[in-house]
């Protein structure tokens, strides 16, 4: 559902049908700069054009190298990916199905982890007693999910992905 912006390529013929669409993105009436690899990604599914994925391209990037600026690029892409769910929901149906639950985790996802995290920390604050269960279901959505992944890709590194979970 997201084309990564330096990884990613597209057909000069594609990218001009859809470039004002891509130039005018507004979310809830005001212009909005953020998340504009993910929207062009849904403008072109949306268009019926189709993604690959090619797992022998090499790209580089420059990344955050402190936490502060690391969170800070976190916040804008959760943020994008809300936002851009909206647009992607008529989508879902044409779409293959690991894709629709890699939608419905990245916006249930951290949902549910900060809904468990908050009644583990009533039951901590409330009842004295250690949360295990909270830990382990966190554990266990995000393990499965990188499973998932890595049986997709058939590439066993997804499952470092799981590490991610405790920045959500």
């Amino acid at each position: 559902m997201c084309c990564c912006g330096p990884c990613a390529m597209y057909r000069r013929s594609a990218l001009a049908l859809l470039l004002d669409q891509y130039e005018a993105q507004f979310f809830r009436g005001k212009p909005s700069d953020f998340g504009e690899d993910r929207h062009l990604t849904i403008l072109m599914l949306k268009a019926g054009f189709r993604t690959e994925y090619v797992p022998a391209a090499i790209a580089a990037t420059v990344v955050p190298d402190s936490l502060g600026p690391y969170l800070r690029q976190q916040l804008r892409w959760a943020r994008s990916t809300f936002r851009d769910t909206f647009l992607a929901l008529r989508l879902l149906p044409e779409l293959d199905s690991y894709l629709t639950l890699d939608v419905i985790g990245q916006n249930l996802g951290p949902l549910l982890l900060a809904l468990s995290s908050l009644a583990a920390l009533a039951q901590l604050v409330i009842g004295g007693s250690v949360p295990w269960w909270t830990v382990l279901t966190i554990a266990a959505m995000t393990m499965v999910r990188c499973s998932v992944a890595a049986f997709r890709a058939r590439d066993v590194r997804f499952l470092g992905f799981s590490l991610h979970t405790p920045i959500n």
